[in-house]
């Protein structure tokens, strides 16, 4: 019976072992290291530094916070029910909630700055 697939060639060399220099070797083995260190042992990560385009001044009084946190909240509570007014259905409920959602923050800020300020 004749043999349909013929043996193996002996010269056991490979596109690639032929391709791969001492050179070459020397270059892979530092991309491997240098792809390894990226992966396995990352270099450890920057502390976080926050944005300063819009900066608090860390000097301002808690009262003045409070005082501009209650003015803010209060705009945001007009705007959402002036919003809602042009609304409809879901999207009008959904617009009013906000706004009542707002106003509840607006209330726990005023009585926040009830408490640092209890004469006014």
């Amino acid at each position: 019976m004749d043999k349909v697939i013929p043996d193996p060639p002996h010269d056991v060399t490979t596109p690639l072992g032929e391709a791969i220099r001492a050179d070459d070797q020397i270059k892979n083995r530092e991309a491997i290291k240098r792809a390894l260190d990226f992966y396995l042992s990352p270099a450890p990560e920057k502390a976080y530094q926050p944005s300063t385009m819009f900066l608090v001044h860390p000097n301002v009084d808690t009262e003045s916070l409070l005082a501009h946190a209650c003015e803010s909240l209060a705009s945001a509570s007009a705007m959402a029910s002036n919003f809602a007014n042009e609304l409809s259905g879901l999207q009008r409920s959904t617009a009013l909630a906000i706004q009542q959602i707002v106003m509840l923050a607006e209330l726990t800020v005023n009585r926040a700055l009830d408490r640092v300020d209890p004469q006014a």
